[in-house]
């Protein structure tokens, strides 16, 4: 299982969120790429960066800042997201060197558009699927699409689609553990890889989550855990090892 720093940008800015409300802004950084550089020095196997404006703006604002980072890392897997809602875009960000695209709002509105871009970009797409109470929010969070999360998921079991990022919004940025029974319960329901996001604290919130990996929980997204020092990725992965080679 996969542990993927999270790296939020606003205003230029790495900041973390409560509850995904913008308002609720934290700031840990003013410079995204150190943080990057921090992460992968760090261990990090992969990169998880979002264009908070532009997920809330619905177009790339961040965009180039966010290709220097790719450049800066070209042997670190970087995911994306935030904003991406035209086929133009996601070709921007493949060609500047993300390895994958996470498509959230536009996935909801339109699951047609997830299966042209699955065509074009093969085991390139994620998708993004922010829950509160099982309904999936869009539009940065801020609207709720009344859509239950597991339903809109199987649509893009047969569109070749990498994973999902299933987070609890509720759950995200307030450090009280993940909502793993709603991670499990949807990764036994579909046959895409689901990476658990939202409300990671401890090393013990990633072994719990680590025990569900049989049912299909690829990956882990940490955040504000990272920047509070509650958690070190080398750390966190030799924790994951030893008690995966216990287990065998």
């Amino acid at each position: 299982m996969k542990i993927i720093p999270a790296i939020d940008i606003q205003n230029g800015n790495c900041v973390r969120l409560r509850q995904g409300d913008f308002s609720q802004e934290t700031i840990f950084n003013n410079s995204p790429l150190d943080i990057a550089e921090k992460w992968v020095k760090d261990g990090a196997q992969r990169l998880h960066i979002v264009d908070l404006d532009g997920a809330r703006l619905g177009e790339p604002i961040n965009i180039d800042l966010i290709s220097k980072i790719c450049k800066t890392f070209p042997s670190i897997p970087v995911q994306i997201g935030g904003g991406i809602r035209d086929i133009e875009t996601a070709r921007k960000y493949i060609n500047a060197g993300a390895s994958f695209i996470i498509i959230g709002t536009k996935a909801v509105e339109d699951p047609n558009f997830v299966k042209d871009l699955c065509s074009e970009f093969h085991k390139k797409i994620i998708i993004g699927i922010d829950a509160k109470n099982g309904e999936v929010a869009t539009e940065g969070w801020v609207s709720n699409s009344k859509v239950n999360a597991i339903s809109l998921s199987k649509k893009f079991e047969d569109f070749g689609v990498s994973e999902i990022i299933y987070t609890d919004i509720e759950k995200d940025g307030m450090m009280g553990g993940l909502n793993i029974k709603a991670t499990v319960d949807l990764a036994k329901e579909i046959n895409i890889p689901v990476i658990a996001s939202g409300g990671v604290s401890s090393n013990d919130d990633l072994q719990k989550i680590n025990n569900y990996e049989k049912f299909g929980i690829s990956g882990v997204i940490v955040g504000r855990a990272l920047y509070e020092n509650k958690i070190n990725i080398k750390e966190a992965q030799e924790i994951l090892r030893n008690a995966k080679n216990a287990a065998n």
